[in-house]
């Protein structure tokens, strides 16, 4: 179960990096409503997936599925580059995240 709520708490961690996007710097009052929601959801969420996962292992795959997804969400949704090595950095946190996740088992 704490993976998965860890896993949810990464995907709330993209919605509120989106949201702060769309706030246009706080000026925009709903995705700064959107933002804030999410993000004490996510870190909620992450506390409890660290009752029984190790902190470094939590903490590292909840960022790091927030940087894939909100790297993902701003090339699908925003026009932003996909270039080959913002790629492969993509693949790298992603093969990161695996390895955190064998490693803990």
């Amino acid at each position: 179960m704490a993976w998965f709520a860890l896993l949810i708490a990464g995907i709330f961690e993209i919605v509120w990096a989106y949201s702060m996007k769309l706030s246009d710097g706080f000026t925009k009052f709903t995705p700064v409503v959107f933002t804030i929601v999410f993000m004490v959801l996510s870190i909620c969420l992450l506390a409890y997936a660290m009752k029984t996962l190790p902190l470094g292992t939590a903490y590292t795959v909840w960022t790091g599925v927030g940087a894939v997804g909100s790297f993902l969400v701003g090339v699908l949704f925003l026009g932003e580059p996909a270039s080959a090595i913002r790629m492969l950095a993509a693949v790298l946190i992603i093969s990161g995240l695996v390895l955190m996740k064998i490693s803990s088992s």
